[in-house]
């Protein structure tokens, strides 16, 4: 590790010469590499758009809605396709949309649930209706969140029976360029 290399290497003196070279090598690379790798990114980001721009002239109303619903719903970041509602037809329409204009197969989705657990529904009911609504494996379920007295509603009895679902895309900046492309048409 760095820190054994520096406790072997601490008493060498370099000359002002040496210091000077090792400052100018390191930095000169890594300036470099990174310029390089986000105009790479950004490259990358304009093809993405352009994709979801010519995608949102042909007109397809699936598309269309589903762009929109992301833009209403959706998690706004440049690097994570996710929605999150307590409307099971609300996120189903929004994993329709994802599988048929977007191609995303069931084993790129993953699910987390947001539940409250003072409403007489176990964790298994609950992750059982949000899978079955989406049409989705138990093995894109992950960590979920369990209220037991929600501080919003101040202690009172909630009216989501079924919590929050968040459904989202692993590794999916094409897929949030190619919607950004298409709101931005």
């Amino acid at each position: 590790s760095p820190s054994t290399v520096h406790g072997w290497t601490r008493d060498i003196e370099l000359t002002a010469e040496q210091r000077a070279r090792n400052l100018a090598r390191a930095r000169r690379p890594a300036r470099i590499l990174v310029e390089g790798r986000r105009r790479q990114a950004r490259t990358l980001r304009m093809h993405y758009q352009l994709e979801g721009r010519r995608r949102a002239r042909e007109g397809d109303p699936v598309h269309a809605a589903g762009c929109m619903l992301y833009w209403a719903e959706g998690a706004k970041s440049r690097n994570q396709l996710r929605l999150a509602n307590s409307d099971a037809e609300l996120v189903r329409f929004f994993v329709r949309f994802l599988r048929t204009s977007l191609g995303i197969q069931s084993e790129h989705f993953y699910v987390r649930l947001n539940a409250y657990t003072n409403n007489g529904r176990s964790i298994d009911e609950i992750e059982r209706y949000w899978l079955q609504a989406l049409e989705l494996p138990r093995s894109c379920l992950r960590k979920h969140t369990l209220n037991h007295l929600p501080t919003s509603s101040s202690g009172r009895r909630r009216t989501l029976p079924y919590g929050v679902c968040t459904v989202g895309v692993k590794a999916s900046t094409p897929l949030i360029q190619h919607i950004y492309g298409a709101i931005q048409e």
